[in-house]
């Protein structure tokens, strides 16, 4: 059987994976993508898996090609964002007020992804390779060579986990990992709403729980619970009508009544801290190369962040081997501080929600936020960042 070669063979093709393989075939390198299955074409129903795209992400989509293929009617700009404590807390962030178009975009997770993927087959830079497993990975130091099922062969200068939270790659080449569960987990569902949103997305914080209701193009909203494993359970075991019922009482009616389109799902909540993001011939982005809790919303962000970074650095030094150590340090440098930021504050916000002896401490400081202009500017900044 013959060997492919090429410089990049990345592995994953979800969100991240597909957007760094689009980026780095429009660099001009040389790209496979290993897939175990094609994404779903999507239909008229609701995706529950829904994203948060910050505006830094939507412009790298643009760039590389895959935004301008989404169905303009089924994304939705958020405007602003109104966030209430479990007593007297409120802050509200405005678009208008701060000088921009929009704080993020709303999308079904589904429809980004089948975008990437016709962004591929129409660019025709990247050798798919899908539906394909890994058999095996071996590397002699100058190159890793990767031997699908079907017995093809594929050498790479390096090699791109884009495989999720359960990394293989990150496993097989021995980058740490340190996995701290919260406990929780996030029950997602979508519903139409009885009033206008208007581009606002809610988000309350109470009994060491936070509910996200994110708005939807039409009169729809896209539900994210986070909450202890046991009441997950409990939400996702609810037939429709209590399940409604339930998440229109603790969002306080304010979009009116509310009915269910998806079945509610649940996923467990983690913080995942990796200890180096590349080694020799290897790279991880996205979910293999850091996890955080989804109350910012920022998860995807920071992963379409690794792709940009990652094309970015290896078209700069376009002469070295793609796969050498020094190269990756600049990569694994200029994402460290933005992972470790959105770490740090996701999961310090958690436990300052999470503990009830700082009610007073969390109310206060929420209120007194949204007083000082300056200090709500700075949260935007970085949550279009």
């Amino acid at each position: 059987m013959s060997v492919e070669r090429y410089q990049v063979v990345i592995v994953g093709a979800g969100l991240v994976g597909t957007a760094a393989a689009v980026a780095l075939g429009r660099q001009g390198l040389r790209v496979a993508l290993v897939e175990r299955q094609p994404p779903h074409v999507p239909d008229e129903t609701w995706d529950t898996r829904i994203y948060a795209i910050s505006p830094a992400s939507q412009r790298f989509l643009e760039r590389i090609g895959a935004w301008q293929r989404m169905d303009a009617a089924r994304i939705q700009p958020v405007f602003r964002m109104d966030v209430a404590g479990d007593t007297t807390g409120a802050l509200r962030l405005d678009a208008y007020e701060s000088g921009v178009s929009h704080l993020a975009t709303i999308l079904e997770s589904g429809r980004l992804q089948h975008a990437l993927w016709q962004a591929i087959e129409a660019d025709g830079n990247v050798a798919l390779h899908c539906p394909a497993t890994i058999e095996s990975l071996d590397t002699d130091g100058a190159s890793t060579q990767l031997t699908l099922a079907d017995g093809t062969t594929l050498e790479a200068e390096l090699v791109v986990g884009a495989d999720g939270a359960a990394s293989r790659i990150r496993e097989w080449a021995g980058l740490a990992s340190t996995l701290t569960p919260y406990g929780q987990s996030g029950v997602v569902a979508n519903f139409e709403c009885e009033r206008p949103h208007r581009g606002t997305a809610f988000q309350w914080f109470f009994d060491s729980d936070i509910l996200a209701w994110l708005p939807l193009s039409g009169n729809r909203l896209s539900m994210v619970w986070s909450t202890e494993t046991a009441h997950a359970d409990e939400l996702v075991a609810l037939d429709a009508a209590a399940l409604t019922a339930r998440v229109q009482a603790a969002g306080h009616d304010r979009v009116g009544d509310l009915r269910l389109l998806t079945p509610a799902a649940a996923f467990p909540l983690r913080l995942i801290r990796v200890e180096a993001a590349v080694a020799p011939g290897v790279a991880l982005i996205g979910d293999a190369a850091h996890g955080v809790h989804p109350l910012a919303g920022q998860g995807v962000n920071l992963g379409f962040g690794d792709a940009e970074d990652l094309a970015a650095i290896l078209a700069r030094h376009r002469q070295a081997h793609c796969g050498d150590i020094r190269v990756l340090q600049h990569y694994a440098r200029e994402r460290a501080e933005p992972v470790r930021r959105m770490q740090a504050l996701t999961h310090g916000l958690h436990h300052l929600f999470a503990d009830a002896r700082a009610g007073w401490l969390r109310n206060t400081g929420m209120t007194l936020v949204n007083h000082v202009p300056p200090v709500k500017a700075a949260l935007i900044r970085e949550a279009m960042s």
